[in-house]
């Protein structure tokens, strides 16, 4: 046989293997269900590299509560929001990880409010596993972070992880939308730099149990991740501030943020919790929440956002990169978020006035 041949069909194979990934993972990039997550997320990878400030890691309190715009707009920081809704606290590290890949903030700031979740609860439904493993790029550090996650005995259902794919293969009517073109690479500015408008109102009391000082031990699993989550920052030398929004939390959760509180400024870090300084936040219950006490609409984003952003200038020593031809798409978003802001703002004042309220949502 003429040894050439014995080249040929390995070099064919690779050849394959090669444009079957090719067309593989851009595909499986467009595929993927769209929405806020996918598109916060592709905006993230958008991102200049070594451009970032300040990166906030958590769930849904994150990217309705605090508009990077504005606090780009009025200081020249540039902060990204890396959040998923119900996001599980075990996935915090993986998602510095990942934020390590491509830029090198000055500071991490995570919102705490899921480390009060027992794990259990959060593992039955893995959607919220995946809010997380299938909105990052295919890498090692994806593989890790499923490996991480999913448990060692769904072996089975891990595959579905790598290969996402696997879930997502009937959304092909996804190919025809210039959106999902604008994914192929899962890179896509996000207009608003992560952040997410809400106009609806869902007022409820005010809570009374801000300033309690009791201790309550968080769930045994999350405090294991927070102090992984720890170790994490501390080998990395990396600077973060522990955060917990102004919500309708209860005496329970209140004591528990108490003992986060002491494993992270015994670790050397900071922790503000915001349902401290309602007064000084000017928060309104029955007015500045979308869904009864659980996340901020416009009005209380506007509140929560000027509230960080002095804590940060007070506390923090962030550059100012207003004027910075490279940061041109920031000047837009803070020009797009002022019109989006006084028209959510009118919105509320309306919806408040005529007694229009959001419908609770039934489990």
């Amino acid at each position: 046989m003429d040894s050439r041949c014995n080249y040929k069909i390995p070099v064919q194979i690779l050849l394959f293997i090669v444009i079957f990934l090719a067309i593989l993972v851009p595909v499986s990039y467009m595929v993927r269900t769209n929405g806020d997550v996918k598109d916060r997320f592709a905006g993230f990878y958008a991102e200049k590299k070594d451009s970032l400030d300040v990166v906030m890691i958590g769930s849904s309190p994150v990217f309705p509560y605090y508009a990077a715009p504005k606090l780009w707009g009025e200081t020249g920081i540039a902060m990204y929001p890396l959040s998923s809704n119900v996001q599980r606290p075990a996935a915090m590290r993986y998602l510095v990880e990942e934020a390590e890949k491509t830029q090198s903030p000055s500071l991490y700031i995570f919102e705490m409010r899921m480390f009060t979740m027992e794990e259990k609860g959060l593992m039955d439904n893995m959607a919220y596993t995946r809010g997380v493993t299938d909105n990052l790029r295919y890498s090692p550090l994806r593989v890790k972070a499923i490996r991480g996650l999913v448990p060692e005995d769904d072996e089975e259902g891990r595959l579905s992880y790598y290969f996402d794919i696997m879930k997502y293969h009937t959304n092909w009517k996804m190919l025809v939308l210039p959106s999902e073109w604008a994914n192929m690479f899962y890179s896509n500015s996000h207009p608003l730099k992560g952040y997410t408008f809400r106009d609806e109102v869902g007022p409820q009391p005010r809570p009374a149990c801000g300033g309690d000082k009791g201790i309550l031990a968080m769930p045994k699993e999350q405090e294991a991740y927070l102090r992984e989550l720890i170790a994490c920052l501390q080998e990395g030398k990396k600077e973060a501030l522990f955060i917990v929004s102004p919500y309708g939390e209860s005496p329970k959760e209140q004591r528990m943020f108490n003992y986060m509180r002491e494993i992270i400024e015994q670790s050397g870090y900071s922790f503000l919790n915001m349902n401290d300084y309602y007064d000084e936040i000017g928060i309104v219950f029955e007015e500045d929440f979308a869904d009864y006490g659980s996340h901020t609409n416009a009005v209380g984003a506007e509140k929560c956002t000027d509230f960080l952003e002095k804590y940060l200038q007070a506390n923090y020593a962030l550059p100012d990169h207003r004027g910075d031809a490279s940061y041109a798409s920031w000047d837009n978003s803070y020009t797009l978020w002022q019109t989006r802001q006084n028209e959510a703002v009118e919105t509320v004042r309306e919806r408040i006035a005529n007694g229009e309220y959001a419908e609770i949502e039934e489990e």
